[in-house]
């Protein structure tokens, strides 16, 4: 079986939880309801199912790779790309006046979750240009829009983000590439990128990157960093290519998974190109404010790695519900059958299934949700509507990022486990999965950066208060399931208000003493990053569990309502119970984890 875009599920958490006839009330929005969004979906699977994704498996084969600068991607991708583009897909939430579709992010998310579930290689190189394209919708100016855009929204050409340096990660106060103005307007740009995704191919006509320096009078630190446009080729005023800038492809990664994926090291200013010393390079906005252009671009992929986590978990579960439903072996526990029988019958196996469902409906049902929350923020005709949206939207980011990825290493580790000692034999293709997976807990961000940005600027900064008004959402749900007397109901009740105590109690913990005593607080960042993941997940499963009670009295699509309540019912027993030991790390662990000298270790 190949992949299958879950495109029911999605729909369901479109139209149910993230409220998607009332996007479609929203200015800009008016044709984007159910219709819309079932249409987009399945044209997407259609084309993902049939196109990108028979490419996964040979691309993790056969790459591609670097000869004297120049990058040859995998077999099919150039081609599968230029269909990209055709079919409108790389517009899709961009504004129809640069030729998008201006569709909502709450269907745009679930486009890119199909996409990466498809080929996880092949959509890094979309994302990052969604990325690039975002700043400079922020802040570009119309002649740099009106240059760009268009041919970035139509898939001619691609864009990057270039901000690491050998000597600066995640610290990008230590970034040191140099932009010296020319006079004209324009800089030189000298300096070496490493860790660029898809900063050299061969699938697009030209690739803008989006690239952080100094210029000569910029402070020392992040206060002193600008961002500038360095096109590979430039580009006249009426859009035509010209002469090859001067950023060089040095060399490729060769990486533990995603493969297909050039990740290039950037060289400018090294006289490669047909310009002279120093690539030509255009001030995006104003100088040192690059930092705060670059988040626009982060922030957008930080989101997006989380769909990703998504993505290869879906992915991962279905190719091991294929490997269950085929595989014989043993006779079930409960004799059941008299002989051996398809291991999809013996409760580890269905344990570890639904261990592998469950986190990937309920982080799918989250980022929906918060997809939902992005689109208010920016299109709500009220204010204070928009304000409290933009507050949950971001506090969201982390958790679906942080969370979403963490799980997914899980997932696609039982995917491995469900195949046995097959799942370890590359040819199978569920070791690609989990060997895929292991960067989106890295890149945009580790998750102890997520975690750090959870506890600073998200829970520490309004003193918890974004955090509280969530967990009175989710107290509201708690209320639903009390007035219910299914067994699901009362067991998901149970689980899902000791959770929402506990985040409570971390909640306060954190934003009480984050001054005091920081080295505790943030001991524990990643465990309440991984604790208000879990309980947001679960409370969309709850209200799932709702939805799907109230349409199986209905007698509407009763095998899927029931399958969506058994799942819920299975998050809050097996997943959210872990809560409150994560709370008892957090509160009471911290002098633990600092104990040791480091000289100790």
């Amino acid at each position: 079986m190949s992949y299958q875009a879950p495109v029911k599920d999605m729909l369901f958490c479109m139209q149910e939880l993230a409220g998607l006839e009332d996007v479609a009330k929203m200015p800009g929005f008016e044709d984007a309801g159910l219709e819309t969004a079932q249409a987009v979906l399945e044209e997407c699977a259609r084309f993902n199912e049939g196109v990108i994704a028979p490419l996964n498996f040979e691309g993790d084969k056969n790459p591609g790779g670097w000869n004297q600068g120049k990058v040859s991607t995998a077999p099919g991708f150039k081609e599968a790309f230029k269909q990209y583009g055709d079919g409108g897909w790389q517009g899709l939430q961009h504004p129809s006046e640069f030729g998008g579709q201006g569709l909502p992010k709450t269907i745009g998310a679930a486009c890119i979750e199909i996409n990466n579930s498809a080929n996880l290689s092949f959509a890094l190189c979309p994302l990052l240009t969604d990325g690039a394209i975002e700043a400079l919708l922020t802040a570009g100016t119309p002649e740099q829009q009106k240059l760009y855009l268009p041919k970035m929204i139509s898939g001619e050409w691609t864009g990057t983000m270039n901000l690491t340096e050998p000597q600066a990660g995640s610290d990008l106060a230590l970034v040191r590439s140099k932009a010296v103005p020319q006079g004209d307007g324009s800089f030189r740009i000298s300096g070496q990128k490493i860790f660029i995704t898809y900063g050299e191919h061969d699938m697009a006509d030209n690739i803008v990157h989006l690239v952080l320096a100094r210029t000569p009078t910029a402070p020392e630190g992040v206060k002193g960093i600008s961002l500038f446009i360095v096109p590979k080729f430039l580009v006249g005023a009426d859009g035509s290519l010209g002469k090859r800038n001067d950023v060089y492809c040095a060399s490729i990664e060769h990486k533990l998974g995603i493969k297909a994926s050039p990740t290039a090291v950037l060289v400018y200013g090294d006289d490669k190109g047909d310009v002279g010393p120093g690539a030509i390079g255009y001030l995006v906005g104003e100088e040192n404010r690059g930092l705060e252009y670059m988040f626009i671009m982060m922030n957008a992929a930080r989101f997006a790695v989380g769909v990703q986590g998504i993505a290869v978990a879906e992915r991962a579960y279905q190719k091991a519900v294929e490997y269950a439903r085929d595989r014989v072996q043993s006779r079930p526990v409960d004799g059941s059958q008299p002989g051996s029988a398809a291991i999809i019958h013996h409760p580890d196996v269905k344990r570890m299934l639904m261990t592998m469902r469950a986190y990937t409906e309920g982080c799918r049902a989250m980022a929906i949700t918060a997809a939902a929350a992005y689109d208010a923020s920016h299109h709500h005709p009220d204010p204070e509507v928009r304000k409290q949206n933009q507050a949950f939207y971001e506090f969201m980011v982390p958790l679906v990022k942080g969370y979403s990825t963490e799980m997914s290493l899980e997932v696609t580790s039982l995917g491995v486990q469900v195949h046995g000692g097959m799942g370890f034999i590359e040819e199978t293709g569920a070791a690609q999965y989990y060997r895929d997976a292991k960067i989106l807990t890295i890149y945009e961000g580790t998750t102890a950066i997520q975690a750090n940005d959870l506890v600073g600027r998200k829970t520490a900064r309004d003193g918890g208060q974004t955090a509280k008004a969530v967990a009175r959402q989710i107290e509201a749900t708690e209320a639903e399931l009390a007035r219910r007397d299914s067994v699901a109901a009362r067991a998901t009740l149970q689980r899902l208000k000791a959770a929402r105590e506990a985040f409570l109690q971390v909640v306060e913990f954190v934003a009480g003493n984050v001054k005091a005593r920081p080295n505790a607080v943030f001991a524990g960042s990643v465990p309440y990053l991984m604790l208000a993941g879990n309980v947001v997940a679960g409370w969309q499963l709850a209200r799932a569990l709702l939805v799907a009670e109230d349409r199986v009295k209905a007698g509407e699509q009763v095998d899927f309502m029931q399958a969506k309540i058994a799942t819920a019912r299975f998050y809050a027993e097996h997943l959210l119970a872990k809560a409150p030991g994560l709370r008892d790390s957090i509160v009471d662990g911290g002098d633990s984890v600092t104990a040791l000298a480091a000289d100790a270790f």
